[in-house]
């Protein structure tokens, strides 16, 4: 830390320019900077640790200020607050801004230096973690030369007074590395304090990467702006005392922020049409060939935007949620690109009651979704508070793979608006609780609503006969049943296969979960973690112990936690072997159990020739268990987990055995396959 030196005289000349330059904006804020008394003391705030992850010491029942009530003031409790003036210019492609961020430090101690994110440095260049570690993954930068991003800082000030600052790389990144800097204040701030610090920045968008970017007129604006990083107190997330969490921008992970307040300004040229985070304020001003746009929303962890020339007429429409309250949708959307705006809008009204209902009101008067354009693909597929991006195509018909594709990433974004945005989870050390939470949900909706899963190839799906799938069988297929190479709790950045088993491991884990305590006890349960955590940041043992608390089986909830959220446990279960032999008139039938991974409860039914059956439960930690029965029939069959409970078994093959040689099987899929090459050879003949 650099060494400064201060007289009672300067601190006290630089407070009152401080009061003089912001009391009109902190008035209209409802903020107060309080006078700061230089400390006898001064004790350190580290970073959280690079290596943490999920957390298994549930938060203090006060962390984060406490459960929201719903009558206080406000939705969150809001920390921070930003008031943002940004011009962009399309032909450069960049964003001038102008931001004053007042920050309340929440601590028990003095906070002399603040930390903040600049993400888009991520695309700087090549020496950034980001790249560094999408290398080192084995993919190649998709940036060509003159298509970098990046964010400078023009000048940083605290009540007048300039701020030294410097990157970090909290994490142990690469020096070149310059996603996190850190503010030497000229003014500390006291416990329960507020400062304001005024930044003038120019951002400059790279081609269209990571949901950020421009192509052509395209631009969308995300992690545009200097964003303060959470001060972490204790009993949050398993913090022992005050810390930092100010990650770099690592690949495969996203974000993590306060709430607070964003009054933003945006200005862009006269003929394109903005949308943004949050409530549009009034009529757009027109001024020397721009328009400013001016939206406000309170209780979000993040702003984006978008603007294009080339966007069509908006497709608005409102959606009367259950509790009568009135939500504005707004899809913009290229020309080339109409047959995906009201299946879009559709999907996610669908999904906004689905979400209401099964989990809890969604807070927000808007939700904008943006369609991209042909070649910035790469912007769809994201969120932020009140606003998402999903897929287009040129042409939707229904029951084809694009419809589905649409429709499933449309219902995936607006589920991150509960997990992402209103729970706020951590979404670089649990990914679990955003990623792997809203695919279990996305594919329950699918499940619950009749959706099919298409996964056929797009010529067949187009003839109508490509073959659909529940959606929970797809999740198992591509969870890849067996072992995992890492926890579902490992953070984002350190995993050794990638994010991707978080969504599609974590869904599977999750369904199982249900099966074992039931759909009514889980929706019941999760009804309670939002009610309990929403604008609270949880970690991942305040949704096991809330699952546990409110589904009465604790112990089912926590071993599923133990063996797949903290461990790799493989579940591994089978039938050894079946027999049934005549005994004293009768038949000594014997199934013999083997299990080569962890400890499940698990169901085998047997099936005898006169019709009857036993049904018997293994629940325990044995690693071989054998069942028999002596009855006046002989057995037929048997098979483990009849109600298909565990999808994470890592083979279903050798769940059943039957007596006699059973050839349906081979016979059904020996049909399938004639049938799909009579199909083939025929369309190949008329060609």
């Amino acid at each position: 830390m650099q060494e400064r030196t201060r007289t009672m005289a300067l601190r006290a000349l630089l407070v009152a320019a401080a009061a003089m330059a912001g009391a009109e904006l902190l008035a209209q804020a409802d903020i107060t900077i309080t006078p700061i008394p230089e400390p006898a003391t001064e004790i350190d705030i580290g970073f959280a640790l690079p290596s943490a992850s999920a957390v298994s010491v549930p938060s203090a029942p006060d962390a984060w200020g406490g459960p929201r009530s719903g009558s206080e003031a406000t939705l969150s409790d809001r920390v921070v607050d930003y008031r943002i003036e940004a011009t962009l210019d399309p032909v450069k492609h960049t964003v001038d801004g102008r931001q004053t961020l007042t920050w309340r430090n929440r601590s028990g101690q003095t906070v002399r230096s603040i930390y903040l994110h600049l993400y888009m440095n991520a695309f700087k260049d090549a020496g950034s973690t980001y790249f560094t570690e999408q290398r080192a993954a084995g993919y190649r930068a998709r940036i060509a030369p003159g298509e970098w991003g990046h964010i400078a800082l023009r000048s940083v000030t605290q009540g007048g007074a300039k701020v030294g600052w410097s990157f970090v790389q909290p994490d142990g990144g690469p020096a070149t590395d310059q996603t996190v800097v850190r503010f030497d204040l000229p003014a500390p701030v006291a416990a329960g304090a507020s400062t304001s610090i005024d930044i003038a920045f120019l951002t400059q968008l790279p081609r269209v990467v990571a949901s950020t970017g421009y192509f052509g007129s395209f631009h969308l604006v995300g992690q545009w702006f200097p964003k303060i990083g959470v001060l972490e107190l204790p009993g949050e997330r398993g913090a022992t005392r005050a810390r930092w969490n100010v990650h770099e921008y690592h690949h495969e992970t996203e974000f993590y922020a306060d709430f607070g307040r964003f009054d933003v300004k945006l200005s862009a040229p006269k003929g394109y049409t903005v949308g943004a985070t949050g409530e549009l304020q009034g009529t757009p001003v027109e001024r020397g060939g721009m328009l400013t746009h001016h939206y406000v929303q309170g209780d979000v962890h993040d702003f984006a935007w978008t603007a294009d020339q080339r966007t069509a007429p908006p497709l608005r429409a409102t959606w009367s949620a259950p509790d009568g309250a009135q939500v504005q949708l707004s899809v913009l959307f290229p020309p080339d690109r109409a047959a995906s705006a009201a299946p879009a809008l559709k999907a996610a009204t669908d999904a906004l009651s689905y979400f209401s209902k099964t989990l809890g009101p969604y807070p927000y008067k808007t939700l904008t979704i943006v369609v991209p354009p042909l070649n910035a693909d790469n912007a769809g597929g994201m969120e932020y508070p009140t606003f998402i991006t999903v897929t287009g195509h040129e042409k939707v018909v229904p029951k084809t793979a694009d419809a589905f594709d649409l429709d499933l990433v449309t219902i995936h974004e607006v589920g991150h608006s509960y997990f992402y945005g209103i729970l706020a989870s951590n979404e670089v050390e649990e990914p679990l609780l955003d990623e792997g939470v809203n695919e279990y949900w996305n594919q329950r909706m699918l499940r619950d609503t009749g959706r099919k899963t298409y996964r056929g190839p797009p010529l067949l799906a187009k003839l109508g006969i490509a073959p659909g799938f529940e959606s929970f069988d797809v999740e198992r297929h591509e969870a890849a049943p067996g072992e995992a190479a890492d926890p579902l709790g490992q953070n984002a950045h350190m995993r050794v296969k990638g994010i991707g088993p978080v969504y599609v491991r974590g869904a599977t884990m999750l369904r199982d979960l249900e099966q074992r305590i039931g759909k009514e006890a889980t929706e019941r349960a999760f009804k309670e973690y939002y009610k309990r955590w929403k604008f609270r940041h949880p970690s991942t043992a305040d949704l096991r112990d809330t699952l546990a608390e409110v589904s009465g089986q604790r112990a089912a909830v926590h071993a599923a936690f133990a063996q797949q959220v903290y461990g790799t446990a493989s579940v591994d279960d089978r039938i050894a072997r079946l027999s049934s032999e005549p005994e004293a008139g009768a038949w000594r039938t014997s199934v013999h159990l083997q299990r080569r991974g962890a400890a499940v409860a698990q169901s085998l039914l047997v099936k005898f020739a006169d019709g009857s059956s036993e049904t018997v439960l293994w629940d325990d930690q044995k690693k071989m268990r054998t069942f028999s029965w002596v009855r006046p029939a002989r057995a037929v069959s048997a098979e483990l987990d009849p109600k298909r409970q565990h999808y994470l078994d890592a083979s279903k093959l050798d769940d059943s055995r039957t007596l006699a040689p059973d050839g349906s099987a081979s016979r059904r899929w020996t049909g399938e396959l004639a049938a799909f090459f009579n199909i083939l050879f025929s369309l190949i003949a008329t060609v």
